[in-house]
Order: structure tokens, then sequence, then C-alpha cells
């Protein structure tokens, strides 16, 4: 069963357009890996599918609804929860508070706080200190508990590796199955090609914005994928940053002018 949808999604800031008809889907308790170098537009489509921007162009479904219209806090409500780039904890609250921050009014679930604190021992062991006095890893596990507690339909994850020791990131990566079987279908950003196969049913990969390959994680040629990851041939620098993709893009054509601004 298809969870969630998107249908030739553009999207961008304003002049910049980031991404170009983007198009995937996620059916219940499948992981689908976004790969791509920094600035091809994968914290871009997260953002918009969980409602922090707004899409220029297409269509975005959950449970055969169109929720592309929809503030953020009403798709938290209908079900998506995002782990940012970053964490984003509020520093000045303990763990718990944070885990607790999300009020989606979407009633029971197999998330709560007894099963956070079983999935993350190493959270219930810190419940009560700040959020600013923890460990990476530690932060990384509260940000993931506190999406969980919404206990959402659709979990997107934004690079949950960065910045944390390769012991750490395994640990995180082994509870994906865990998490999967409480029926909830993941969109997981990961530059880490490997990482991001092993951990996946279906992998995209995504260049200036477009997606330029996608399949089963088990069946894709590797070598193919890292040429689609980095440009390669016609493209070779492709992966610089994301100032080196806004430098290619504006000899794409503009967006419509009709579009709505992103607020």
């Amino acid at each position: 069963m298809t969870a969630l949808t998107v249908a030739g999604l553009d999207a961008g800031y304003r002049d910049f357009q980031a991404l170009f008809g983007v198009s995937l889907d996620l059916a219940e308790g499948e992981t689908v890996a976004l790969i791509g170098a920094n600035g091809a537009g994968k914290s871009t489509l997260l953002m918009t599918i969980a409602g922090a921007l707004r899409p220029w162009r297409g269509r975005i479904t959950l449970d055969g609804t169109d929720i592309a219209g929809l503030a953020d806090h009403q798709r938290a409500r209908r079900g998506i929860a995002i782990v940012p780039e970053g964490r984003r904890l509020f520093p000045s609250l303990t763990a718990e508070e944070n885990i607790l921050v999300p009020d989606t009014r979407r009633g029971a679930g197999p998330w709560s706080l007894d099963t956070l604190y079983d999935l993350f021992p190493m959270v219930a062991a810190r419940r009560s200190h700040r959020a600013g006095l923890l460990s990476g890893g530690e932060q990384q596990a509260v940000a993931i508990a506190r999406a969980l507690a919404a206990n959402p339909r659709v979990l997107l994850m934004d690079e949950v590796s960065l910045g944390l020791a390769p012991a750490v990131v395994d640990g995180f990566y082994q509870l994906l199955p865990r998490i999967q079987e409480s029926g909830v279908c993941i969109l997981l950003v990961e530059q880490d090609i490997d990482r991001a196969l092993a951990a996946s049913d279906r992998a995209l990969c995504l260049l200036e914005g477009r997606v330029v390959m996608a399949g089963d994680s088990a069946g894709l040629d590797r070598d193919r994928l890292v040429s689609a990851y980095f440009g390669a041939p016609s493209a070779p620098n492709a992966a610089a940053t994301k100032t080196a993709v806004a430098a290619v893009l504006p000899d794409d054509p503009a967006p419509p002018p009709d579009r709505e601004a992103p607020r």
C-alpha cells in the first residue's frame, strides 16, 4: 500500500529553483534512500514534503489525499515527521521535554516514552539532562525519538550520520528495521552510498534537483550510481557545493512567473 506519493515536484527559494519535476513514492514499512552530493536538493525535497517550503508545482499525496496545500503543522497531524539535518533541539529543555514537544493529536500509536526509551537506552539514561549538554550521538537519538513520538506514517530523516562517529551511526542504522516494523515508511537522506543501499529497499539519486537514477537498492549498479551521484562524465564537478550548484542552475528555464513565492 502506497503511503506517500510525490509527483512532478518543483520547489526552491525565492528566484532559485532547487527541484525540477521530482517524483517518488513510499510504501508502508518501506525505506527509500535519497542519495546525492551537497546541493543536489535532498534537504529541499524533505522540507517541501514536510511543509517548511511550499512547492511551486506538483502533487504530494499522503494515503491518497493531496497535502501540498497544507501548512507544516497540518501535515504533521496527518502523519509527516522529520528528523532535520543538524537535529535542531531546544538546548535549554531536557531530553524528555524535547521528545514531548510534538502534539499532533494523532491519538495512540506504537511509540510512547516507554517504547522510545526501550529503543534508545542512552536517552533514557539522560532524560533529565538539558539537550545542549548531550553528546552529538545522544542529541541525534533525541531528535529521532522526538519525531517518532508523533507516531508518524512517514518519517523523513535528513543526514542522521552527519558529524557522528561511525560506531554511533552503525547503531542508529541497526534500529531502522525496528522502526519499520511499526509500519512507518522512511525517506532517508544519506551521502554514504554503501550505507544508504544497505539500509534501504529502494534508492533514488538526485543531481542538481533532478532524479537521475532510481531502482531497487539490491539491484542498482554501484559504478553507475557513483557516476550519477557526481554527474560523470558530463558534469564531473557537480558534487562540489551548493554554491557551485547555484552557479549552474540559472541557465535552466526560470520558474513560472505565476507561481506563489514560498513563505
